[in-house]
């Protein structure tokens, strides 16, 4: 192969891994796949540019998916089906809301959730759910690790830090929890 057609078969090899790559622009649908096989959109999450790759992110949660349960005193809003109740736990303190290709922290932040039985009572905030997101193809696919949300109960001591770090987060056993994913797409 001469040297030109090398630099474009280079070209095109970039464009097509590009192409099947997650574009963070516009508006994408955020779904909850659970146990049983379900996609239920849950919200919809816009991104708009910031500076160089930096996009912020905005998450629109589509609340009729949700119902309401009033857990340890405070309203949530939870998943209903399955053997296993999730409810999304909002990050409570001022962040930056951005993103870039492969600093995905802070959207990961904002879609914290805990789990919890149906008999059960009260908001067990050791039980949280933490969606580690990456890159599929052009999606978004975050499966869950544990984390203990009672470490978000007091501000960080710097707020521009994203509290969950890899030591803060456990692996989940394949199949564990009913929600297995949250994608955007």
């Amino acid at each position: 192969m001469t040297r030109p057609s090398r630099w474009i078969a280079m070209l095109l090899c970039a464009a097509t891994s590009a192409a099947g790559a997650f574009d963070y622009s516009g508006t994408k649908t955020l779904l909850a796949i659970t146990g049983d096989g379900q996609r239920t959109p849950i919200g919809t999450i816009t991104f708009t540019p910031a500076s160089g790759d930096t996009r912020q992110f905005s998450i629109r949660w589509r609340h009729e998916a949700f119902t309401d349960h009033f857990l340890s005193m405070r309203e949530f809003k939870c998943l209903p089906g399955g053997p296993e109740i999730s409810c999304q736990v909002p990050y409570p303190y001022a962040q930056p809301g951005t993103v870039a290709p492969g600093q995905l922290a802070w959207l990961e932040h904002s879609l914290l959730f805990l789990h919890k039985s149906p008999a059960e009572f009260g908001a067990k905030l050791w039980n949280g759910l933490y969606f580690a997101l990456r890159e599929q193809g052009n999606t978004l696919v975050g499966t869950p690790q544990a984390v203990d949300l009672n470490a978000i109960g007091a501000p960080p001591t710097r707020l521009d830090v994203p509290p969950f770090g890899p030591a803060q987060r456990h692996e989940v056993p394949a199949g564990a929890r009913w929600l297995r994913q949250l994608v955007i797409e």
